[in-house]
């Protein structure tokens, strides 16, 4: 069907749907700049739907604003939690949908509408929002103090698995202890039995054939509680923009904490410890808020201190010259801990970590093969009825183990076979491979 968004916006159209698939998740960002130099997305109010287990919303602590400007610079600046944002102060995206799976929750459901601009006391990106995910990082500033400032509406959806239609045999196996806890909120399962939507976009088949080949529909009327309610929203939000990118993080299917497998139980308490966000309560005014990030602010500048000296020498004197700090205490038996089992720490790796302990830990859901099959069912069934995006973006987040190696390869394809059976074929870009080329 056509889109009048696109067509309002004079774009212009790919002959097939691109898609491109990289590694790191920052990576997809210079193909989305390139779609808009080639005027197939606008250079402004762009939709921007992101499946992802992390909301990737951070923004690069010291960056200047103005970097956005200059795209080269800028690229070489941003890493997997903060590539988004830029992108919203360049003025290209409008809204951000973060669509995310049950067990990721590291923002508040919901509609939130803020401001992100140039702070301009530190000519560094802020934001108005005073959510505990924005706090937590020291990202907040009042509105007096921004400039060139971007509305944003962000979006927080959280996308329900649910069961397939299913043979007896899989129904009673699913009653079983091994059923997936992630079932208990599925809808009833009422329609044909043996349902497999996408069995054959599996199939090992060669370039020729996958340019023909569309995966099956399902052929049963199953969908999820509550889908069509997310659908119709999700609707009303594309209809204010020009375009939008459709973007797919693997581990929004399965995801890791792989800094829980880095350090050792009590390592990664003494951590979250040291890097603990006191999370304000109650109403706060402006003031307080302010008061809230600056604290925030020293806390981990400190932190950033005490392991950049670290990395020029652990010595006891050191450690001890640190740990005199309030509420340092436990950086002597973490530094102990860390030289019994490595020959030399790396302590920069250990700040890295410890950035991830604020109000939250990282999600950590490791999925059965059922439920990466709930979930892709999901998937499938919400973008069914919303139009066709501009382009694709997907991020394997395998070799940071955020995607579990052993399964990326797996949902790649299932994913790929939904975009195949909703939009035909594809012209897919396999960046993060040697042998990268279209197919």
């Amino acid at each position: 069907m056509g889109d009048p968004c696109r067509e309002r916006a004079g774009l212009r159209r790919y002959p097939e749907l691109p898609v491109w698939v990289v590694e790191d998740h920052q990576e997809v960002l210079p193909f989305i700049y390139r779609a808009i130099g080639s005027r197939h997305l606008p250079d402004n109010n762009i939709n921007f739907m992101h499946f992802d287990s992390h909301p990737d919303l951070l923004i690069p602590v010291n960056m200047p604003a103005d970097t956005v400007f200059d795209k080269e610079t800028l690229f070489g600046e941003l890493s997997i939690e903060n590539w988004i944002m830029p992108a919203v102060y360049a003025g290209h995206f409008s809204h951000v949908i973060w669509l995310h799976p049950p067990w990721a929750q590291q923002i508040r459901e919901g509609k939130h509408h803020f401001l992100v601009g140039k702070d301009t006391s530190t000519t560094t990106i802020r934001v108005t929002s005073t959510d505990h995910y924005f706090l937590s990082d020291g990202l907040y500033v009042t509105e007096e103090q921004l400039e060139n400032q971007r509305p944003l509406q962000l979006d927080v959806i959280m996308v329900k698995p649910y069961k397939l239609c299913n043979s007896q045999e899989e129904n009673d196996a699913a009653s079983s202890a091994k059923k997936p806890k992630l079932a208990l909120e599925d809808a009833e399962n009422t329609a044909s039995a043996n349902c497999d939507p996408y069995a054959e976009g599996l199939e090992k088949d060669t370039v020729a054939q996958r340019k023909e080949q569309t995966c099956l529909e399902p052929s049963c009327s199953c969908s999820p509680e509550g889908q069509e309610g997310q659908t119709g929203e999700i609707l009303e939000i594309l209809k204010n923009g020009d375009a939008f990118v459709l973007d797919i993080d693997l581990d929004f299917f399965s995801v890791k904490n792989p800094f829980k497998e880095m350090f050792t139980q009590e390592e990664y308490k003494i951590l979250q410890e040291l890097y603990q966000f006191k999370r304000p309560d109650g109403n706060l005014t402006e003031e307080d808020l302010v008061d809230c990030v600056d604290t925030r602010t020293h806390q981990l500048e400190d932190l950033e201190a005490t392991f950049a000296d670290l990395c020029d020498g652990d010595d006891e004197e050191t450690v001890q010259k640190w740990a005199s700090n309030p509420g340092m205490e436990s950086l002597v038996p973490l530094v102990q801990s860390l030289k019994k089992r490595m020959e030399v720490p790396d302590y920069e790796m250990v700040h890295q970590a410890g950035l991830t302990c604020d109000y939250s830990e990282l999600p950590h859901h490791v999925s059965t093969e059922q439920e990466i099959e709930y979930l892709i069912q999901a998937v499938y069934y919400l973008l069914k009825n919303l139009p066709k995006p501009a382009l694709v973006t997907i991020a394997r987040s395998s070799l940071d183990d955020y995607c579990p190696s052993e399964q990326v390869d797996t949902i790649q394809e299932k994913v790929l076979c939904v975009l195949r059976s909703l939009y035909g074929t594809l012209d897919i870009h396999l960046v993060y491979s040697a042998e990268s080329s279209p197919s």
